[in-house]
Formats: structure tokens, sequence, C-alpha cells
């Protein structure tokens, strides 16, 4: 599949990615349009980090393997991909390749940050590790913001490493360069000069002179119909990835109020059982999504189907028992 997926998917499993804009400037469009393009690829997982309590991100919830929603779960996140990246590499090295080939068994990991000048600084140690080392296994990171300072963005490999940078409408001149780079403005890039939300310059060692181009609207309706069709198809790391350890009823901020965390076994567990279909979902299957032994996993399912929110459709095949509910935690 990575040999037939569009230009820009080929782009954002090889690069890492900068989109920056002022608030209006249809920042969220275009991280929509690149999230369509991914979901639709079986040779990538996507993480998502969305410190807005998942404001942006959280449509796409049934198409993500992993979602992070607070500072303590962004740092988590990126933890296991830079774990993640160690073992591809210690793998590739093995093996005396020197570029990662994704495929459904074997996918790209693509991170998603909205709102990157918002991590903290534990987080961001993590991705510059990513920035530095993730492009040739195959691990990479698309940073969205809309205050692309200096400070947010860090004097680190983060920066540095953007090959992919995406400008829509800014307020000042300045930000112009601090997006696109050093000379960016000078070299006539005005993106202070676009007009309408969606309007963009692309900078990429396939894009080098400036030139206007318009992100494909796509509506909250066609995220979520994107979402559900590539929902119950999606690859998972493989192995799948260790589930963090449960924080304890001290730290009540790390798991969202409504279930569990999106990037614990039970949130991919919930997660999966949301998105199944009427005839439900098999327990191999979701073995496979969560990671979790079949003991651990039927035992969850009892436990579940005891307090009415999982129904048993047929042997071994479960789904959520209010589908219509629209909760995904």
């Amino acid at each position: 599949m990575f040999e037939d997926a569009s230009p820009a998917a080929v782009v954002l499993l090889r690069r890492h990615a900068l989109i920056g804009g002022v608030v209006g400037s249809g920042k969220s469009g275009v991280l929509n349009v690149i999230l369509a393009t991914l979901t639709a690829c079986e040779d990538v997982v996507i993480w998502g980090i969305d410190l807005k309590g998942g404001m942006e991100l959280r449509p796409w919830v049934r198409a993500l393997d992993r979602l992070a929603t607070t500072p303590e779960q962004a740092t988590r996140l990126f933890r296991d991909a830079v774990a993640e990246l160690d073992q591809r590499a210690t793998e590739s090295a093995h093996h005396g390749a020197r570029v990662w080939e994704p495929t459904r068994r074997r996918p790209a990991l693509v991170i998603v940050v909205d709102e990157y000048a918002e991590l903290p600084e534990s987080a961001t140690a993590y991705a510059d590790s990513i920035a530095r080392r993730g492009r040739a296994v195959a691990v990479t990171l698309l940073a969205a913001t809309q205050r692309p300072t200096q400070k947010a963005m860090g004097h680190g490999a983060t920066r540095s490493q953007m090959d992919v940078r995406i400008c829509l409408r800014v307020r000042e001149r300045r930000d112009v360069d601090l997006i696109l780079g050093q000379g960016a403005f000078n070299a006539g890039w005005h993106a202070h000069t676009l007009d309408a939300p969606g309007k963009f310059l692309i900078s990429a060692p396939e894009h080098p002179t400036a030139k206007r181009a318009r992100a494909y609207l796509i509506t909250d309706q066609d995220v979520t119909t994107t979402a559900d069709d590539y929902a119950t198809d999606r690859p998972v790391l493989n192995p799948p990835h260790p589930a963090p350890v449960q924080p304890d009823n001290s730290q009540p901020s790390d798991v969202a109020p409504e279930g569990p965390a999106l990037d614990t076994a039970d949130g991919r567990l919930r997660r999966a059982l949301l998105s199944a279909p009427d005839s439900g979902i098999s327990v191999p299957k979701l073995v496979k999504i969560t990671g979790l032994s079949r003991p651990t996993l039927y035992r969850r399912l009892a436990e579940q189907v005891k307090a009415g929110r999982v129904t048993q459709v047929s042997r071994g095949r479960y789904r959520t028992a209010d589908p219509e509910s629209g909760h995904a935690t």
C-alpha cells in the first residue's frame, strides 16, 4: 500500500511536517484533509495528541490507535513512540536495512500533534529524539500550531527537522520566517496576504517556490463518515505496544471522567467495541487491537457485559450496548 498511497501520505510517512497559521486560517481543515488521507492507508498507524481536551482530534478517534488529551498522556505517548523507534532501529540494524518499508504488518507510525506549543517540556524532549531519528524507521511527526514562535517551537531538533512546512495566513511578516524558515519572507513567501480560510503556502523539497494552494473542505459529517469507514480495519503495531501502567486514584486528571484513557488497553478495547458493526467484533481481533491476553480480555468483557455496557452478539463476538452514544472513552 505504501507505494500506492497518495503523494501527501508518502511525504508524511518519510518526513516530519509543520502546519502553522492564526485562528480562523483553516489549520484544522488542512489537518482533516491529511488525516483523511492517512486513515485510508492500510500501512499507517496514527497516534494523536490534542491538549484542548480532544476538541480537534476526538472526531477521528475511531481511526486513531491512541489519543492523548492531557500533558501526562502526551508525555507517555511520546515516550512509547521513542521505545517503538528504538525497537525498529535495533531490528533494522540486525537485518542490515537502512530504511523501514511500511507494510500492514509493519506499519508506519505518524504522530499528529494539534497545538504543539502546548506540549509540556517532558514531552518535547522525546519529540526531539523522534525528530532526529524517526524518519529512517517510519516514525514521523506532524505538528500543528497557532503560535509558531521560537519559544513555542523550541530551538532543538524538532523545529530544524521539519522538512515539510505548510503556512496558512499569519498576522505578521516575521511569522512567515518562523514557520517556513529564515529568509522565506524576503524570498517571496508572503503568507500574511492569504485572504481566505484553507489557503496556504507549502515549502518542501518538491516545492521550492512560493505558490498558493487551498485545502479541500471536509465537513464534520465527512470526518465522521471517513473515520467510521476505516475504523474496523485499521492496522495495529505488531506486536502490540504494551499499555502503560494505570495511574492511581490520586491522579484523576490522567483519565477522562467518562471512561478509560484512550492510550490504554481498556481505552482501545472501548473504542474497538464502539466502532464494531452490528455483527460484533471477534475476540481474536480484540486481542490484536488491545494487546491483552485472551483470559484477561474475556474477564474484561464479562465485567462489561455484567455492567450492561457491552453485548455479546454471538459466540466470540461483542459490541458496545450503546453504539449510538458517541462516547469513545
